[in-house]
């Protein structure tokens, strides 16, 4: 092409990659979050989910990662968080969470979770306080976040879990 326009596969070619997360955000009837601490890494704890399959939508990805780690074959509630987490120093590209409503576990439907143990070491339902201690920084932000919009009906988008058109940290 003599325009200066690339064809289609060329161009997006040329575009930045970056990668994608489903999870969930649940709670046990006394407003605890429910923490998954993984085999992989240092022992980090997380939101039940994971990335995303190459094509596959976020929601769609929430709902297979919880069934395979928890064993709970749930549809996902409404979308509370995106957010974006920058391309890291690793080579880990930018990184875009989806954080939907998991809704509220009764004692019966914690008794039920089966961890898948080759990703799982533990579970722990979590307090606010508990979350922000025991998560990384943005992670415990994005949860407090969630945590303050889930009976809301409001939607957030952060960066490193900062709300940018506030420009400071959630709680």
């Amino acid at each position: 092409m003599t325009d200066g326009w690339l064809p289609p596969a060329e161009y997006y070619a040329t575009r930045p990659k970056q990668m994608a997360s489903g999870g969930a955000l649940f709670r046990d009837t006394e407003g605890r979050v429910l923490l998954l601490a993984t085999t992989y890494g240092d022992e980090e704890w997380e939101l039940p989910g994971g990335g995303l399959n190459e094509g596959e939508p976020p929601w769609a990805g929430a709902r297979r990662e919880i069934k395979e780690e928890l064993g709970l074959d749930v549809l996902p509630g409404r979308l509370l968080v995106v957010d974006w987490v920058p391309p890291q120093p690793d080579g880990r590209p930018a990184l875009e969470n989806h954080v939907f409503d998991g809704g509220i576990l009764d004692n019966a439907r914690i008794a039920s979770l089966r961890l898948d143990k080759r990703e799982l070491k533990r579970s722990k339902f979590a307090t606010r306080a508990e979350c922000t201690a025991m998560l990384r920084p943005h992670m415990a932000r994005r949860v407090n976040a969630c945590l303050d919009i889930v009976d809301t009906g409001r939607f957030l988008y952060l960066e490193n879990g900062f709300d940018p058109l506030r420009a400071t940290e959630i709680s």
